[in-house]
């Protein structure tokens, strides 16, 4: 991919009372980001998912280290390819950051090797401006106060309230489209077949590869976009993924319990790692604000 700046600044004015929390050093597991952290006790790694609006933790983790967690009841659980029932629990005991947090409603998921603990969802960072630099593996929280997002966001975006999620609208081969920023998606640019058409990338179709959501996988057809518009840079020879005709997503329902949109915006699908990974990505998760930059070298 090749990236063009149009326009790009970005302040952060820190006010006497404003509190910024050290840099931590992430991990990168297939484009995921992965932080260091205790749950009840137990040194793990946990996911940082901004695209769930629920946080899990691994039943493999659960049964090596023989925790005995408080059960809750019941989550009807959404992924892109189909819909599962899992179980939950509450009083979940967590440090990250050197703070200590009591997480409630933590479903239960595969999530492989019994190293990786938890994943946490965007309500977990809902207080915080949280920054990531992806070219340096590194990841901080602010306060609110610490940086006026409404004059340093440089991205057209908006949060979902319902299920704190932030979305953001992008370009793709000139046509405007709404995504999810899932932090927790190691893919690029993951959209609905329908909107692929809207923005012309049947006609650069390069082949098929696989999807694999919480509950199951799916076919996919692989393009290339001859250019991205994310915020002030244009983005050139980006990989779109979307379903094979006759595979199905819940791409538009499972972010929203009533209708296909959030805020009255119709998403065409999801935004991750692969579109993220050259930047440092600012986001506050009340608001939705996001400021999208190069990190200085």
């Amino acid at each position: 991919m090749k990236y063009f700046l149009v326009f790009v600044t970005f302040v952060v004015s820190l006010s006497a009372n404003a509190a910024v929390t050290d840099w931590v050093d992430f991990t990168l597991e297939r484009g995921h980001v992965y932080l260091p952290v205790s749950v009840e006790g137990v040194e793990t790694k946990a996911m940082l998912d901004s695209g769930s609006s629920v946080h899990a933790i691994n039943k493999a983790f659960v049964n090596k280290n023989d925790l005995d967690l408080a059960s809750g009841g019941k989550m009807l659980i959404k992924g892109v390819h189909s819909t599962a029932r899992r179980s939950t629990y509450n009083n979940v005991k967590v440090n990250l950051f050197g703070a200590d947090f009591t997480l409630n409603d933590v479903v239960e998921f595969s999530m492989g090797h019994h190293s990786r603990g938890l994943l946490l969802g965007a309500t977990f960072f809902h207080p915080f401006v949280m920054q990531i630099d992806y070219p340096a593996n590194k990841i901080r929280l602010l306060t609110r106060d610490s940086v006026d997002m409404n004059k340093a966001a440089n991205v057209n975006s908006t949060a979902d309230k319902e299920h704190g999620m932030p979305i953001a609208q992008i370009e793709i081969n000139g046509q405007p489209l709404w995504f999810l920023v899932d932090t927790g998606n190691s893919g690029g640019i993951f959209m609905e077949r329908r909107y692929a058409s809207m923005a012309g990338l049947f006609e650069s179709v390069e082949g098929e590869g696989y999807s694999s959501g919480v509950n199951s996988s799916g076919i996919q057809e692989v393009a290339t976009a001859k250019t991205v518009q994310f915020g002030p840079f244009e983005i050139s020879d980006v990989k779109v993924r979307f379903p094979a005709p006759g595979e199905t997503t819940n791409l538009e329902s499972q972010y929203s319990t009533t209708s296909t949109r959030i805020k009255g915006k119709r998403i065409a699908g999801i935004l991750g790692y692969g579109l993220f990974k050259d930047f440092l990505l600012t986001i506050d998760y009340q608001t939705g604000k996001i400021h999208v930059a190069l990190p200085e070298s």
